[in-house]
């Protein structure tokens, strides 16, 4: 439920800045307002969980917002909003292993080429889990998290975009021992995968092709 609350609370949170930059684009010069603004898409992803073995697969969900107004050294900077729920492909050792995560931070997309668009990110969020330990109990936890990565956007049509995109996370206290019947956490764990899907950049379809900063 909890992640559910921050879900809705992230998505809200971005409709209100993308209403804010619609109204603020109204009084910026005509000449800026064709540049990338914001995007919304969807991919497969394919992670290592760090919990046992094998691997998981599920769906992510990004919003990226990236102003048109900042001044120009700094071109390309925005913000990302991003989902994921890695519910399928368990090992034997796992059978009810999950992960659900939500998070939100800076991107940097370097604005420098038309159609290919490499990018860094930072984000920091909340992350759910649920698995079945090494002495057969059923765990669920929860904690904040964090992920950083990159990847690359590749434009194959008009407004749709390609993205092939990495993720590192650190999830802190998340290995745990037992000693008389007391469960105390060992360490981090550091799930990680890659991620391939689709983007549609909203306010770039007035122009052939995106400007270049």
């Amino acid at each position: 439920m909890r992640l559910k609350r921050c879900f809705w609370l992230t998505a809200i949170a971005v409709l209100f800045t993308c209403a804010a930059y619609s109204a603020f684009a109204q009084v910026v010069p005509a000449a800026t307002q064709n540049r990338l603004t914001w995007a919304a898409g969807a991919g497969l992803s394919d992670y290592n969980p760090d919990w046992n073995q094998g691997r998981l697969y599920g769906g992510t969900a990004w919003i990226d917002y990236t102003p048109n107004w900042v001044p120009s050294v700094v071109h390309g900077i925005g913000l990302e909003a991003e989902g994921r729920d890695l519910n399928y492909g368990r090992s034997s050792a796992s059978p009810n292993l999950r992960e659900d995560t939500i998070m939100g931070g800076v991107i940097y997309s370097w604005p420098h080429y038309r159609n290919l668009r490499p990018y860094g990110k930072f984000l920091a969020g909340y992350g759910n889990r649920d698995a079945e330990g090494y002495d057969l109990r059923r765990y669920h936890d929860s904690r904040n998290i964090l992920g950083w990565g990159g990847g690359l956007d590749y434009r194959v049509y008009r407004s749709i975009w390609v993205r092939a995109d990495y993720e590192y996370q650190h999830w802190p206290d998340m290995r745990f021992k037992e000693s008389h019947n007391v469960i105390t956490p060992i360490g981090p764990m550091h799930p990680n995968g890659f991620t391939i899907g689709a983007l549609y950049h909203f306010g770039s379809s007035r122009q052939s092709t995106p400007q270049t900063y």
